[in-house]
């Protein structure tokens, strides 16, 4: 099939982007890389009137630091994250969850913030952004505003942003010396979406406790998730003394709901969940205990 037709638009500033999502409201779609709206627009699952096209916007792209976090624009590509040693050095989270993605073809094209955007509860860039408490920056004509990752995913492919706002970029914190981190993922072939997975953030102090953690869930429910019962119990606790395997049954037992389809029944989606968030902490806590 092809797309339905639409009037394409190419604006080359954020404030004509967000002036044009403001104008043409519901009707209108931005689209950065495509990789997930294309095929959705060539299936007809999705159908615009009009698409706002990022790729000639300046100021979207780019990895730097700002205030001790580090800012990603939103239409930076995966490639370019998975390439950029200041991601490698103080978000490795997000640098080790890029290669996980598709291949490298999606990569190349494919942007952190339409994977955000869009919001696949299956897709590793929305559990890393809870997992790290991400910000996320949106522009309106109203002006700016800044949304936690914790309130950004609000449903099945729907964010906090407004028709109006558009993502312009994302600001990681940098943690400590004393930190690990991991994500792991169940998928059936190399690129495809995982089953299960979660990604894993753990800060220590200087006695080994657990400081603060962040564990994000993915391919389990309609929105990415994040644990956060589990991590409350596991805050405080001595890094040695902590079971992986119960924090991991503690992490799924909070799911009110978790999918069962033609890929995996719900059942076995919470067991992978709970090995895949056991696994991720242990090496989250030995790379943490080994700085």
């Amino acid at each position: 099939m092809k797309p339905a037709a639409f009037t394409y638009h190419a604006p080359e500033t954020a404030a004509e982007a967000a002036g044009l999502l403001a104008d043409l409201g519901d009707e209108a779609k931005a689209i950065a890389g495509g990789q997930s709206l294309v095929p959705m627009l060539a299936l007809r699952l999705a159908v615009f009137d009009h698409l706002v096209d990022l790729r000639r916007v300046g100021g979207l792209r780019g990895v730097e630091r700002r205030n001790g976090d580090v800012w990603i624009g939103a239409g930076t590509t995966q490639t370019e994250v998975q390439r950029s040693a200041l991601v490698a050095e103080a978000v490795p989270l997000l640098s080790r969850a890029t290669p996980l993605i598709g291949h490298f073809q999606i990569r190349n094209r494919g942007t952190i913030g339409g994977s955000i955007a869009h919001a696949d509860a299956a897709a590793e860039y929305p559990a890393v952004a809870l997992a790290l408490d991400a910000r996320l920056e949106a522009l309106s004509p109203r002006g700016s505003r800044t949304i936690p990752a914790t309130e950004f995913f609000t449903g099945l492919w729907s964010t906090a942003l407004e028709p109006d706002e558009l993502l312009t970029g994302i600001s990681f914190p940098v943690r400590g010396a004393r930190s690990g981190f991991a994500v792991e993922e169940f998928a059936r072939r190399s690129g495809d979406f995982a089953i299960a997975g979660a990604a894993v953030a753990v800060e220590l102090d200087a006695d080994g406790r657990v400081l603060r953690c962040g564990i994000g869930l993915f391919g389990l429910g309609s929105t990415p998730r994040r644990a956060s019962a589990a991590e409350a119990a596991a805050t405080g606790g001595g890094a040695d003394s902590l079971s992986a395997e119960e924090i991991g049954r503690d992490a799924i037992a909070e799911l009110d709901s978790v999918p069962s389809d033609l890929h995996a029944s719900a059942d076995y989606r919470r067991h992978l969940g709970a090995v895949m968030v056991a696994r991720a902490w242990q090496r989250a806590v030995k790379e943490a205990s080994d700085a």
